[in-house]
């Protein structure tokens, strides 16, 4: 069966999937018609958020893809009517996106670029 899903910098070195965040959770969503898939990216790209395109895959292949990264996917069905405020998230972009400037970079990378001293002012100003 094949679905949707919104990629970033597609067929380049760069490639990314879209994704949300979930109560600690990574999933990537999948979307069983295009026009759904595409109406997320105008929702994305609305919140100033890179526009990633639609590309058709094979469901297997993601769901390969997520159990290799721990990731959780979600497929978003023809029609689907969200009951619950998590099932919002499926069908329209959460109000805050995380950072994708460096997405591709390992986290523990930013962990080592923070500035202690920056830290240390932010901290004696709340006091």
């Amino acid at each position: 069966m094949n679905i949707f899903v919104l990629l970033y910098n597609s067929g380049t070195d760069k490639e990314g999937i879209h994704s949300i965040e979930l109560k600690g959770r990574t999933i990537v969503l999948m979307f069983e018609d295009k026009d759904d898939a595409t109406r997320y990216c105008g929702l994305l790209e609305a919140q100033d958020f890179p526009l990633p395109t639609v590309e058709m895959i094979n469901i297997e292949e993601i769901k390969d893809f997520c159990i290799k990264l721990d990731y959780e996917c979600k497929l978003v069905e023809k029609n689907f009517v969200p009951k619950t405020a998590e099932d919002r998230l499926l069908i329209s972009p959460p109000q805050k996106n995380l950072e994708v400037e460096n997405w591709e970079e390992d986290k523990n990378s930013k962990k080592d670029n923070i500035d202690i001293n920056t830290i240390k002012e932010n901290l004696e100003k709340l006091l």
